[in-house]
């Protein structure tokens, strides 16, 4: 096993860290919360980091736990997230293109933010970022098999509460 360095090996998490701790607790400045006091409590156990298999999935288990917690204190699990917008880099769209592509991105991320915990935890650590569903597993504390339903369902509900919209005329296509 090599030897585990906070600068190499943990430091780096910390954006992926943040946005697993935004999806939960919907809350920016709570989710930098969050990641600082992940980052201590990995900090603090550097003693024994050597006995830690994967400190990655240690350190999501931390956030996410922490997350967790901090949405059971502040109760605001019916909130969106906000003041977060992926533009789309291509140039050719008009700006008809890319106020549609906007508007699908945030009913796409309300969808998202409106699945139970579980799905949306999961749905962010394997969409966004990219984990296995090994390692999705560890960070939740249950079985891979688990994972993938939770994965499945979220994505289905997402699907079908787009579609729904998408026929209603809410999000138009183009011609």
């Amino acid at each position: 096993m090599s030897k585990i360095s906070f600068q190499n090996d943990i430091l780096p998490l910390k954006n992926q860290l943040y946005r697993l701790a935004l999806r939960i607790t919907l809350r920016n400045a709570e989710a930098e919360d969050i990641v600082q006091e992940t980052l201590i409590k990995a900090w603090n156990v550097r003693d024994k980091w050597d006995t830690i298999d994967n400190i990655e999935a240690f350190c999501f288990t931390i956030c996410r736990n922490l997350a967790l917690d901090s949405i059971k204190r502040h109760d605001n699990r019916n909130e969106t997230l906000e003041n977060v917008r992926t533009d789309a880099a291509d140039t050719q769209q008009t700006p008809l293109d890319k106020a549609t592509t906007n508007n699908r991105i945030d009913i796409v991320r309300h969808l998202v933010d409106s699945l139970p915990e579980k799905q949306r935890s999961c749905i962010q650590l394997r969409d966004f970022e990219g984990k296995t569903y090994k390692e999705i597993a560890t960070v939740m504390g249950i079985p891979e098999e688990q994972v993938k339903v939770n994965i499945f369902r979220g994505r289905q509900a997402i699907k079908t509460q787009f579609q729904k919209l998408d026929n209603f005329g809410v999000s138009k296509k183009n011609p």
